[in-house]
């Protein structure tokens, strides 16, 4: 049997900052495989199941559950206690029917949702290509990818889709008045609305200014995510 590549753990003072885990303890924690995130962007399922959902007190009750088929992720049933679930990734607990949404607000990371809001999905479009046929070829911030004539959409744009076949269900313009989401950083959870967008130099990324009601802030663009015009479009946003 091939072994497959890269580390399963990693040293539990090492794991992301936004990880809501103990610091002190055994000194390895799962690490997350190779898959639609990156390794510092997203959440393994063990420890989601064992420290933050408190469904089970060890790894080895956790792989029983993702085993047993009890845990979907954006309508899909995984069963690797080490794939990565990232921002807006829709969590199911198919014994329970318990229904979460994975972003960063008032200090949680998962929020219930509700019934008619747990089979669509906002991405943010992160690479745009020409391919045969005339056609445009669109990459999602969580992996996925769709195959679409309209080319009107940009990259970092933010696309309301239908799961599990991505189909689009309404689009959002990453410009000047939208409401966005800060998904990163110390601002991480906060919402707000872009006063101006900044072109990016040789020495600094491209950024954007949201104005938060308190102040406004300069950030670069890869840490925030459209999630409306005049209000998000989805109501988990104002629970």
């Amino acid at each position: 049997m091939v072994r497959k590549s890269g580390s399963k753990k990693t040293k539990r003072q090492m794991a992301p900052k936004f990880w809501q885990i103990k610091r002190k303890g055994f000194p390895f924690v799962l690490s997350a495989t190779p898959g639609p995130y990156a390794k510092d962007r997203c959440y393994p399922m063990g420890i989601l199941l064992r420290d933050i959902l408190h469904l089970c007190s060890n790894l080895r009750e956790a792989k029983i559950i993702m085993n047993s088929g009890q845990i979907k992720v954006d309508g899909i049933v995984r069963r690797d206690i080490h794939f990565g679930v990232g921002i807006m990734d829709i969590i199911e607990i198919v014994t329970t029917g318990e229904v979460y949404r994975l972003i960063p607000r008032d200090l949680k990371i998962l929020v219930p949702v509700k019934t008619k809001e747990n089979g669509v999905k906002l991405v943010k479009i992160t690479n745009k290509v020409t391919i045969k046929g005339n056609k445009t070829q669109y990459s999602f911030h969580d992996g996925k990818t769709l195959i679409s004539e309209d080319r009107q959409m940009r990259v970092g744009d933010v696309c309301l889709v239908k799961l599990p076949n991505n189909q689009i269900e309404n689009h959002i313009k990453f410009e000047a008045g939208c409401t966005v989401l800060v998904i990163q950083g110390e601002n991480a959870g906060r919402i707000g609305k872009i006063e101006e967008i900044k072109n990016g130099m040789f020495s600094l990324p491209k950024r954007t200014v949201v104005n938060f009601d308190d102040r406004s802030v300069e950030l670069p663009i890869d840490i925030v995510m459209p999630i409306g015009i005049d209000s998000p479009l989805l109501e988990v946003f104002n629970q």
